[in-house]
């Protein structure tokens, strides 16, 4: 294979050939350098370059003999800038932040650096890493390869971008409410979000533990070009780190499930209009899983919009309580702005109030554990709609209404600490232009390895989205 290929490569694929030799870990890092110099100036999806390390690192692991080369050995990842990697600063997206420089390694950092993975760069994030779209003041706005019509998504926007386009095999990401899925569906990569304490967490350079829904709610993961690498990858990202009090020490792979699996499939979008190009997506999505084998019913799972709105009006609560100063002191008056629409649209939770809604979390966890007795998997939409364009979520009450506002299939699996993978099943051909459209798998408790079984029955079928899009940037 020819060097300037490699960056095609799946993490699987490329791993298969560097921990056996045919690649080196320096060939690897290269081709992602060389694709990261042709399109990064254009989409600005990696803002801090870390060249000269990947090279350093990646002679080092050529030289470290073939039986102890760890699973990802030599593969390119990308790290997103709101996570601590030595001797980087931790911006956030903030200006102020700008020269918070990371005393040592977050637990995923050192996780995916033992297992082999080479980190090439930092990945682009709005303010705060509190926004479906990716622009900022320090780094400016990622672009989404498809075109402009389409936003990159967010908060891990420029991780989607980075891996969509061959800017590393494997993008790092975090999740509160959507921040893995929202830049997966706007680019067409692969994900799962995984569920609460699966991936050890923790910024050493933080001064101060967050909320405690902010600590329940969020989690680290991967966007891939191919459903396959999560299971690579994944294992990794699970190691054990005693700086996280409350990592669970479970299994990636779980007990054999009974076949056939049950499949719970919803087009119910509570009130919001399906877009006939969403509904096409979860019709392929359903039809191949049924191909694969799997029993899929068309079935209401408990009330996702009551257990959304709850749980991200709990969390504005906790923001406005416990962010809100920093947000003033630091933010941008954009940034400031978007978060006044963001208590408008979902009123926070304050007092005893708040701390019954912190109660209530058991209550909806308790019926999707019950009912997923039945229905090991549910199919869901993730958004009701095609993708928004850049800035949609400035446009008043309305834009953040579109844009979070309808997205209850996503912040609720974080409320409840579901894991739920998202990936595209279809591409639209809208009068804008081409969009993916990805639809959302949850899975039981611990069980992120059915639903990424899941995507891969799915995207064996219907084929991933990563040729589609270089077939279309290269015809651009």
């Amino acid at each position: 294979m020819q060097d300037q290929d490699l960056w095609r490569l799946s993490a699987s694929a490329l791993a298969a050939l560097t921990q056996k030799g045919e690649v080196s870990a320096t060939e690897a890092v290269t081709a992602s350098l060389a694709r990261m110099d042709a399109l990064n100036p254009a989409l600005n999806a990696v803002v801090v370059d870390l060249r000269d390390e990947a090279l350093a690192r990646a002679e080092v692991l050529d030289s470290t003999p073939p039986d102890l080369r760890g699973p990802l050995h030599g593969v390119p990842v990308t790290i997103k800038i709101n996570v601590d990697q030595t001797g980087h600063a931790t911006s956030n997206g903030v200006l102020a932040f700008k020269d918070l420089i990371a005393p040592d390694d977050a637990p995923v950092v050192d996780n995916l650096e033992r297992a082999g993975a080479v980190v090439i760069g930092r990945t682009n994030t709005p303010e705060f890493s509190f926004r479906a779209d990716t622009d900022n003041d320090l780094h400016g706005r990622t672009h989404n390869p498809w075109g402009a019509h389409i936003s990159a998504g967010g908060s891990s926007g420029g991780g989607g971008v980075a891996v969509m386009t061959g800017m590393g095999a494997l993008a790092h990401g975090n999740d509160i409410g959507g921040s893995l899925r929202f830049p997966a569906a706007a680019t067409g990569a692969v994900t799962v979000k995984p569920g609460f304490a699966r991936v050890p967490a923790w910024n050493p350079s933080q001064k101060a533990e967050r909320g405690l829904l902010a600590q329940l709610m969020s989690v680290q993961g991967l966007m891939v070009r191919s459903a396959r690498d999560l299971h690579l990858a994944m294992p990794a990202m699970i190691a054990p780190d005693l700086r996280d009090p409350f990592h669970a020490p479970v299994p990636w792979q779980g007990p054999r499930a009974k076949d056939p699996i049950k499949v719970a499939f919803t087009r119910n979008t509570y009130g919001y209009d399906l877009h006939p190009a969403v509904e096409t997506a979860l019709l392929a999505a359903r039809d191949a899983l049924r191909d694969a084998g799997y029993i899929v019913e068309e079935v209401e799972p408990p009330n996702v919009f009551e257990a959304g709105r709850t749980g991200y009006r709990a969390l504005m609560g906790e923001i406005h309580a416990l962010m809100k100063p920093d947000l003033d002191r630091y933010g941008s008056p954009a940034i400031q702005s978007l978060f006044d629409t963001y208590f408008q649209e979902f009123p926070p939770f304050t007092g005893e109030e708040l701390l019954k809604m912190y109660a209530k979390r058991s209550h909806y966890a308790r019926a999707w554990s019950m009912f997923m007795m039945d229905y090991p998997l549910v199919l869901t939409p993730f958004l009701p709609h095609p993708f928004f364009a850049p800035n949609r979520d400035q446009e008043g009450i309305e834009g953040a209404h579109d844009v979070l506002g309808c997205a209850v299939y996503s912040y609720a699996m974080n409320y409840m600490g579901l894991p739920a993978a998202c990936l595209p099943s279809h591409l639209a051909a809208l009068p804008k232009g081409p969009q993916p459209i990805n639809v959302q798998i949850v899975a039981q408790r611990w069980r992120e390895d059915m639903a990424v079984d899941a995507a891969i029955a799915i995207e064996d079928r219907l084929g991933p989205m990563a040729p589609r899009l270089w077939d279309h940037m290269a015809a651009r």
